[in-house]
């Protein structure tokens, strides 16, 4: 593929932005990588593994003369981040980012985007429950989505660009407006990351008591629950308290489901069991059919050497 952006900053070098640079790099989309974490300790080893042609000790070095900029931080912080890069911008580049929430990310950074400079949200949904500048790899983004929430007045070339780099790195690309999409992954990441962390801390509460056969005998749901629940807590903390709202009302709903089946197992209502978990099943049929999981047994887990 051609170069589409001659320089890229990312800001922030956790697993999201390290795979960034692997993916850019292997299809070639990219001149120049520059980078900077807020971490002595990340940029150092960013330093030492060439995760980027440059890495600076601060974002406004890291953004100077870059087409695309992408901000690869905690939604938290964010605004303060804009703030500080806005006056650094060149001309017509594009400044995007990875958050898993988005009016937020809208309000916080959009009001000090220079009118000059394009600025374009997204959000790959793709991951791993590990982070730092080694948990990235080329392949992180194939044949998963990454969302683009363009603004009304949004410049189409410019769109277009970012839609074509997130492809070339092999990401399926939809656009939405930035209410739907908070509320779309309120259902299928927040709240199940809420409601893993809180089946992880019931069951420490557990071990508390039973000494450690919580862990030692953790059969396999509770196991990809710990997965869930390893991910980075600074980063759903920030989610959480930036998506309030429709987290709350995903939580909301997954409280009268489980009032209903609760009230069903009391009552001995074989019927309404069989026909939720019938129904659920679909679903997880429907996210392997759609490319996004695979039906491996153990989920294509390698097996354990005795």
């Amino acid at each position: 593929m051609s170069v589409i952006y001659q320089k890229v900053a990312l800001i922030g070098l956790g697993l999201i932005a390290g795979s960034i640079s692997l993916a850019a790099r292997r299809s070639g989309l990219v001149g120049q990588i520059s980078g900077t974490a807020r971490s002595a300790e990340t940029r150092a080893i960013a330093k030492e593994i060439g995760l980027c042609d440059v890495v600076t000790e601060t974002a406004a070095e890291a953004v100077r003369d870059a087409d695309l900029v992408v901000l690869a931080v905690p939604v938290g912080v964010m605004g303060q981040i804009a703030q500080d890069i806005a006056p650094h911008l060149k001309p017509g580049a594009t400044v995007t980012d990875v958050g898993s929430v988005k009016q937020h990310v809208v309000q916080e950074v959009g009001v000090h985007m220079p009118d000059n400079v394009h600025f374009i949200p997204g959000h790959p949904l793709a991951g791993t429950e590990h982070s730092g500048p080694r948990s990235g790899f080329a392949g992180l983004f194939e044949h998963r989505w990454c969302l683009l929430i363009p603004g009304e007045d949004t410049d189409a070339a410019a769109l277009s660009r970012l839609r074509a780099f997130w492809e070339g790195m092999g990401a399926y690309v939809d656009v939405m407006d930035a209410e739907h999409h908070d509320l779309v992954l309120a259902v299928t990441s927040h709240a199940p990351h809420l409601i893993a962390y809180t089946m992880v801390g019931v069951a420490d509460d557990l071990r508390r008591v039973t000494d450690s056969e919580v862990i030692q005998y953790s059969a396999a749901g509770f196991r990809d629950f710990t997965r869930i629940a390893a991910s980075d807590p600074t980063m759903w903390r920030d989610v959480f308290l930036t998506n309030k709202d429709a987290t709350l009302e995903i939580l909301g709903r997954f409280t009268e489901e489980l009032f209903a089946l609760q009230r069903a197992i009391r009552t001995g209502d074989g019927d309404h069991l069989f026909d939720y978990f019938t129904r659920t099943r679909a679903i997880r049929r429907g996210i392997i059919e759609a490319g996004q999981d695979t039906d491996a047994p153990d989920f294509g887990r390698k097996a354990v050497k005795e």
